[in-house]
C-alpha cells in the first residue's frame, strides 16, 4: 500500500485533477485546459489521453493495476503534474482515492458534470431521488439491494456486456418489467439513448462507455431484499445451521450496527447475521469465521446472492484461532462455539471502548460460559422463546423452538 505524503503547511498546489468529457478539450474551462498544458507530466487512460490532445507534457497511460502510479505521481511532488478522469473525478473516480494519499492544499480540481448528472439531466431525474452506483470494477451483485420496487438508479457498466447482464438479474428476481435506459458516450457525438424492458432486453452492440438507467418494477412474487433485519429464513441457503429471522432480528437489534463498522460474526454457520449487519448500511463490513469448509462455501454464495458478497470475508477455521488475524471489530456475535475455552474473553479484549459483544447459547454448556461471563463482566442476560403454529393431527398447535440464551455486553 503506498503511503500518503506527510502535510507541508504552505506547499504551493502541484497536482491537477482534470475531469474530461466525450467533447475532449472543448469542454473545458480555461483554469482547466491551463492547469492541463502547464503540466509536464500527464496520467490519463489513453481515452483521456486521446481526448486531451493535442499534449505538449509527457503522457503517461495508466498501468494495469492503476495503483501502480501512485508512488510515481508522490515522487513528483512540488512539479507540475496533471491526472485526467472522466467527468467527476470525485464521484467513483481517481480524485477521491488520489486525495487520501495527497494533501487536499497540494491538489486543484477542475470536475465536469458525471455521468450520473448527465443521465439525469437526459431523462428528467431528480438526482436525490435516485440511487447512484457503479458496477465498474465492483462486484456486479451489490445492485440487489437497491432493487426495491418503483426505485430508479443510475449504474456506471463495467463495459458494453453490463446493460444486458442488468436486464438478466432483473428477470431472474422478478423485474422483467423494468425498464432499462442505456446512455452511451453521453456529451459528445457519439451519444446515444436506447430503452428496452428488462425480459425483452435485445439492444446490441452497445458502446462500452454507457450508463444504465433502471426503473424498478416488480411483480408481486419478485425477489425484493426488505429494508428490515430478520430476513426470511429462506432467503438464505442453509443445512440447519442458522439464526433463525425473529432471534436474527433481535441479535441485529443488539449488535446497534452503525455506519462504517466491522463486525466479528464466529461461528458464522450460514452467514446470515454477517449478511444482515451489511445491508443495514453499504459502508458495513463483516468477517464470518466458520471451521467447515461446507459451510464456508455457503456463506460466501448467500452473501453475493444478497448483494453484499464484496463486503462479507470468509474465513476458515476455529473461532479462537482467527483471531490474531482479524481486522479490529466494533462488534462481535458469537453464534457458535461460546463454550470454547477463552473465546469471550478474546471477544472482550479486542473491542474497543462502547464496542458490543452479543452471543446466543441453545445448549446447557454454551448456556453455562454465558453465566459465567455475565457473573465476571456484567452487561444483560435474556432468554428468547419462539414457537410456530404448526398442525397437530387435524388441529393447529404451537411447535416451540429451542430457547436461546443471550448475552449483551457493552465494553466500558
Amino acid at each position: 500500500m503506498t503511503a500518503p505524503l506527510p502535510p507541508e503547511p504552505g506547499s504551493p498546489p502541484w497536482l491537477a485533477v482534470v475531469g474530461i468529457g466525450e467533447d475532449g478539450r472543448a469542454g473545458l474551462s480555461p483554469a482547466a485546459a491551463a492547469a492541463l498544458d502547464a503540466a509536464e507530466v500527464v496520467y490519463g487512460g489513453r481515452r483521456h489521453l486521446a481526448l486531451a490532445a493535442p499534449l505538449t507534457a509527457e503522457e503517461r497511460p495508466w498501468p494495469s493495476p492503476i495503483g501502480q502510479a501512485y508512488p510515481e505521481i508522490l515522487a513528483r511532488r512540488g512539479r507540475p503534474t496533471c491526472l485526467l478522469a472522466t467527468g467527476d473525478p470525485f464521484h467513483f473516480g481517481i480524485g477521491a482515492e488520489i486525495a487520501r494519499l495527497v494533501p487536499a492544499p497540494e491538489i486543484r480540481a477542475f470536475p465536469q458534470p458525471s455521468a450520473f448528472s448527465l443521465a439525469a439531466a437526459r431523462l428528467g431525474w431528480s438526482l436525490p431521488e435516485t440511487a447512484c452506483i457503479t458496477l465498474h470494477g465492483r462486484d456486479f451483485f451489490g445492485v440487489v439491494p437497491a432493487l426495491q420496487p418503483g426505485a430508479r438508479l443510475l449504474a456506471l457498466s463495467w463495459d458494453g456486456s453490463t446493460p444486458a447482464a442488468v436486464a438478466t438479474l432483473l428477470t431472474e428476481r422478478g423485474m422483467g418489467a423494468s425498464r432499462l435506459t442505456v446512455l452511451e458516450a453521453m456529451g459528445g457525438p457519439r451519444e446515444r439513448l436506447r430503452s428496452d424492458r428488462a425480459k425483452d432486453f435485445g439492444l446490441s452492440d452497445i458502446d462500452p462507455l454507457n450508463t444504465v438507467a433502471i426503473e424498478v418494477e416488480a411483480a408481486p412474487d419478485a425477489r425484493i431484499v426488505p429494508l428490515s433485519p430478520g430476513l426470511d429464513d429462506a432467503w438464505f441457503e442453509n443445512d440447519g445451521q442458522l439464526t433463525k429471522a425473529e432471534i436474527r432480528a433481535v441479535t441485529l437489534s443488539a449488535l446497534r450496527p452503525r455506519a462504517g463498522e466491522i463486525l466479528w460474526d464466529l461461528g458464522a454457520g450460514a452467514g446470515s447475521v454477517s449478511i444482515e449487519w451489511c445491508l443495514r448500511h453499504p459502508a458495513n463490513r463483516a468477517v464470518a469465521v466458520e471451521r467447515r469448509d461446507d459451510r464456508a462455501e455457503r456463506i460466501g454464495r448467500n452473501a453475493k446472492n444478497l448483494g453484499v458478497g464484496a463486503r462479507v470475508t470468509v474465513v476458515r477455521g476455529a473461532s479462537t484461532a482467527a483471531l490474531a488475524e482479524l481486522p479490529a471489530p466494533q462488534a462481535v456475535f458469537v453464534g457458535g462455539g461460546v463454550a470454547e475455552p477463552g473465546l469471550l474473553a478474546a471477544c472482550r479484549a479486542a473491542l474497543p471502548p462502547s464496542g458490543r459483544l452479543v452471543a446466543n447459547a441453545v445448549t446447557l454448556e454454551g448456556e453455562a460460559a454465558l453465566l459465567a461471563a455475565h457473573a465476571e463482566a456484567g452487561g444483560r442476560l435474556r432468554r428468547l422463546s419462539v414457537a410456530h403454529a404448526a398442525p397437530v393431527g387435524g388441529l393447529t398447535g404451537w411447535r416451540p423452538a429451542m430457547p436461546v440464551t443471550q448475552w449483551v455486553w457493552t465494553k466500558p
